[in-house]
């Protein structure tokens, strides 16, 4: 851990949202570039052109209850897994911003540690779930393969697929998870959600025509407003989340990042209240 990180850490208090950036890329598949997001997601959620209001009404402006924990000190995959632990430990729960989505396999080895019976939702155009890819069984496209495989969560929802492959339906029969494929997704459709859940949101859910700062474009995505609503009609205890695959090198003016920030606000709001 560097200094700052322990410094922060030491500052938790039990049942606080700690706001963790996890500056990692190493995992991608096409492009790089995610691991500058933290620092960019936070600025945008920081930004005089907006406030601290979601949209059911909650004021996250001066919240004693979120800490701002800075990077995650990161030399090697797993120590993602340690980092995570450590604000577990201190009684905290965590919302992880920045990074490609292989980085949710330590994170969830480390919430395993705390809940029993956890649920994923996962926003996400891409299902995530092969065996390897490309002979690496830590990319980005297969922690949830990794996931399952460990036992480490009891369901795994996926909403907003639109690449699944025949290896990947193959992969999801095994594991049973629950797909709601793009084609198939409607407005205020129920989930069948269970808590504790953990959220992980991939920004390539939503159309590229909204999130011009991901790396890999799969038109006939979400807009913001979906994503929204499914945050807001959640109606179970959520213990964690993620935003990640954010590529800065790709966005427009930050508009990636201020569609990354709303969300992060909409979801902070609804595990505060």
């Amino acid at each position: 851990m560097t200094d700052s990180f322990t410094t922060q850490l030491q500052n938790i208090s039990p049942g606080s949202l700690a706001i963790v950036g996890v500056p990692y890329d190493e995992q991608s598949t096409f492009l790089t570039g995610c691991a500058q997001a933290p620092e960019l997601i936070i600025e945008a959620y920081h930004s005089p052109s907006s406030n601290y209001f979601t949209e059911l009404g909650y004021d996250l402006k001066d919240d004693m209850a979120i800490s701002f924990l800075g990077n995650l000190p990161i030399s090697e995959y797993f120590d993602i897994e340690k980092g995570i632990a450590e604000v577990l430990r201190a009684g905290g729960r965590t919302f992880s911003i920045g990074g490609d989505h292989s980085i949710t396999y330590p994170i969830m080895k480390a919430q395993a540690q705390k809940y029993d019976k956890l649920c994923i939702l996962q926003l996400d155009a891409h299902g995530d779930l092969y065996q390897d890819f490309e002979g690496n069984p830590y990319s980005h496209a297969c922690p949830f393969a990794r996931i399952m495989e460990d036992g480490l969560v009891d369901k795994l929802v996926q909403v907003g697929n639109r690449t699944l492959s025949k290896h990947q339906r193959e992969q999801a029969k095994r594991f049973g998870v629950e797909i709601i494929e793009m084609k198939d997704w409607k407005p205020g459709q129920e989930l069948g959600l269970s808590g504790p859940l953990y959220i992980s949101l991939d920004l390539d859910v939503l159309d590229p025509a909204f999130a011009p700062g991901i790396s890999h474009y799969e038109p006939g995505g979400m807009s913001p407003r979906d994503v929204i609503s499914i945050i807001h009609q959640i109606d179970v205890p959520i213990v964690g989340a993620d935003i990640v695959e954010y590529n800065p090198t790709r966005d427009i003016n930050g508009m990636t990042a201020m569609v990354a920030a709303r969300f992060m606000k909409e979801m902070i709001g609804k595990i505060l209240s």
